[in-house]
């Protein structure tokens, strides 16, 4: 296989100065260190989802047995959920690239903490969408503006020889499955007392976390220039090669977000309940926090960016292809759970070949200026993806067809997606996003 690096090719352009100011000095010959704006918006991404998957994992459970939702409205509402964040990105970052990334992202963390709030008392269909909505908007808000802004800073690093674009992202991912491992853990910890409580927790963290940005980050960040010109919306729909990696990454994540639709039913099944399904969450973002460097560093050695991810798809296809064997031997037990702690392997190595790649494409298919509008429209199309698939999913799973059929048409989504993959590495004409 040819070796080459994984990395999308540079803008030749740049947009911003080759040395902000935020620019840490090198601490080794050659190299520079991570800013300390980059370091705050990695330890941020920790943060967030520390409070968010306090809550998340649990929340189909909460839904069907709680509440008491029919499985194709708790999918209805995990869709609704997905697309209020991931659909509402390129609101954020639109506002983002118009404001500057520190009132966006303080507005989010107040509307999150009003979210969880809002959640843990919600007892009907109406109060849960309406709670949902509010925290999936927030994160439209401050995530789109968080990960731009590394990506851009990222892309500066890369020019100033730091290595790879990919090795920062890969870091950024690492930070967030390190909140993502301890949060079901904590939020498995609170169910002991109750679904509310575990709310209150994610809620808390939130508030500490609006407290430190409103101190640490900078109010202006030296060579972000604010968007004030408009259409970039009407450029955005005709860019085909972000709009083809756009709709890979949707089937990506709507694969992705079985982890808390299909995978509960499966735990469910197998076990009786649904207390194994914190230990593999925590098996997920273990895998990721210890293994996401060592294998972006690989796949940057021997993986041009279309390749790694056409093997992320792969292997997150076998995955659910991998429970659809099992499932007609109807193990239960421990060796039921095989299949699902095998689902859980493939599709979090997938996840680390495909997630720290495309998001390290977006900025050389970005209009110059515009990276915080087309970061978010890459979240914005694959929510939209995830809303028209999750209530399909959640029908197909309560439709009765055999055991395996389910978990054979899941397994199409990403070796379909693998057709969408742009083919080339770059834009179609010369373009900066950092």
């Amino acid at each position: 296989m040819t070796s080459t690096p994984s990395t999308p090719s540079t803008p030749s352009t740049p947009s911003t100065p080759s040395t902000p100011v935020t620019t840490a000095r090198t601490a080794v010959p050659g190299r520079p260190r991570l800013s300390p704006l980059l370091r705050l918006l990695i330890l941020t991404q920790l943060a967030f989802n520390l409070g968010f998957y306090a809550v998340l994992p649990f929340l189909a459970e909460h839904l069907g047995d709680g509440i008491g939702m029919a499985g194709w409205l708790v999918g209805l509402v995990l869709g609704l959920r997905t697309f209020s964040q991931q659909g509402l990105f390129v609101v954020g970052g639109a506002l983002a690239d118009r404001y500057g990334i520190r009132p966006v992202v303080l507005a989010g963390c107040a509307l999150r903490i009003a979210g969880f709030l809002w959640l843990g008392q919600a007892g009907t269909t109406p109060a849960v969408v309406g709670a949902v909505l509010l925290i999936g908007f927030a994160a439209a808000l401050f995530s789109p503006a968080v990960e731009s802004e590394v990506a851009r800073q990222a892309v500066l690093w890369e020019r100033e020889g730091g290595g790879p674009r990919t090795r920062v992202l890969a870091l950024f991912t690492v930070a967030g499955q390190a909140g993502a491992l301890a949060g079901p853990l904590l939020g498995a910890l609170l169910l002991g007392v109750d679904f509310t409580t575990a709310c209150l927790a994610g809620a808390g963290i939130f508030v500490l976390v609006l407290a430190g940005h409103a101190w640490l980050l900078p109010q202006h960040l030296p060579g972000r220039a604010r968007v004030r010109a408009r259409g970039g919306a009407r450029l955005l729909l005709r860019n085909r090669p972000f709009l083809a990696l756009c709709c890979a990454y949707g089937a990506y994540l709507l694969a992705y977000n079985q982890l808390y639709l299909a995978l509960p039913a499966e735990v469910e099944r197998a076990a009786g309940s649904q207390a194994p399904l914190a230990w593999l969450f925590a098996l997920s973002s273990l895998l990721v926090v210890t293994a996401q460097l060592p294998v972006t560093r690989w796949a940057g050695e021997r993986l041009t960016p279309r390749r790694s991810m056409v093997a992320g798809l792969v292997l997150i296809g076998a995955g659910f292809a991998a429970v659809a064997a099992a499932r007609p031997a109807a193990w239960t037990g421990t060796a039921g759970l095989l299949p699902a702690a095998g689902f859980v392997v493939l599709l979090t190595v997938g996840q680390m070949l495909v997630a720290p790649v495309a998001r390290a494409w977006v900025p050389d298919l970005a209009e110059d200026g515009r990276l915080g509008l087309y970061t978010g429209a890459l979240s914005s199309v694959s929510g939209l993806i995830v809303l028209l698939g999750s209530s399909v999913t959640g029908s197909l799973l309560d439709s009765g067809l055999p055991a395996a059929v389910p978990w054979l048409v899941l397994a199409a989504v990403p070796l379909a997606a693998v057709a969408l993959l742009p083919r080339r590495q770059g834009a179609t004409s010369s373009r900066t996003g950092a």
